[in-house]
């Protein structure tokens, strides 16, 4: 088998001179002997399901996938995803604030997927979590939340209730391919933050924060056993946390 440098990588030449002799292949290749795994790679799968929501749904025709950063986050209580605006700003001056950049487009919303979305949900209620959050997004999607749809206005039964509805018509509507995506088990790659970028008076609007994300690596589980009463319950008493980070 023909070396190989880590600093540099293989060539091409190399690679495919690796190929014809069946030392890798296209959909698994092989390093040092042994098949390297194909992750799932999430947040792309995510971002796919918010454009196709969008395409779908007219409640949610405003939304553009596009000004949504995906990203895999800490627990917070029972909750299993949070939004929230994509801005910086420190808490005394909110004027102030400065939204960030990722890969130079501005993002407008940023939307954290907690551990309970990955290790204790079921496909349908993963998809669910995400129509969930997008609703909370103002119908402008500028970068605010629907003041109308927080939980203090819009009570929580009544707001689960409506998603329900929304799901069961997404569902009946969707690509088995964009939904198959949040079913199974295994290893799952997914954008987390390296660090939280920090806000900076330096007199522009927007910060690139392009070196604060790392793709990072999540147990995808499948629940398929009632959720326990205390968990009902907190659910039930609006555990989530709209406008959370």
């Amino acid at each position: 088998m023909p070396s190989y440098s880590p600093q540099s990588g293989p060539s091409r030449t190399q690679v495919a001179e690796w190929r014809r002799a069946g030392h890798l292949c296209a959909s698994r290749p092989r390093e040092y002997g042994r098949a390297v795994p194909v992750r799932r790679n999430m947040t792309l799968a995510v971002k796919r399901l918010i454009r196709d929501v969008a395409e779908r749904l007219p409640e949610f025709a405003h939304v553009r996938a596009s000004r949504v950063l995906v990203v895999a986050g800490e627990a917070r209580g029972t909750s299993r995803a949070t939004i929230r605006p994509a801005y910086l700003a420190p808490l005394s001056e909110a004027k102030h604030r400065r939204f960030i950049r990722v890969r130079g487009r501005r993002m407008l919303y940023v939307m954290t997927l907690r551990p309970l979305w990955f290790a204790e949900s079921t496909p349908e209620e993963r998809v669910s979590t995400i129509l969930h959050e997008l609703y909370h997004a103002s119908t402008r999607f500028d970068g605010t939340l629907h003041r109308g749809r927080r939980h203090k206005r819009f009570p929580r039964a009544a707001y689960d209730r409506h998603i329900r509805e929304l799901l069961g018509v997404y569902l009946s509507r969707a690509p088995e391919e964009v939904v198959a995506a949040f079913d199974g088990e295994g290893i799952v790659k997914v954008k987390m933050w390296l660090r939280v970028p920090r806000f900076e008076h330096d007199g522009s609007s927007a910060i690139d924060v392009d070196e604060h994300l790392i793709h990072g690596f999540m147990p995808l589980r499948r629940r398929t056993s009632r959720p326990r009463r205390s968990v009902r319950l907190a659910r039930a008493r609006g555990a989530d946390e709209e406008g959370g980070g």
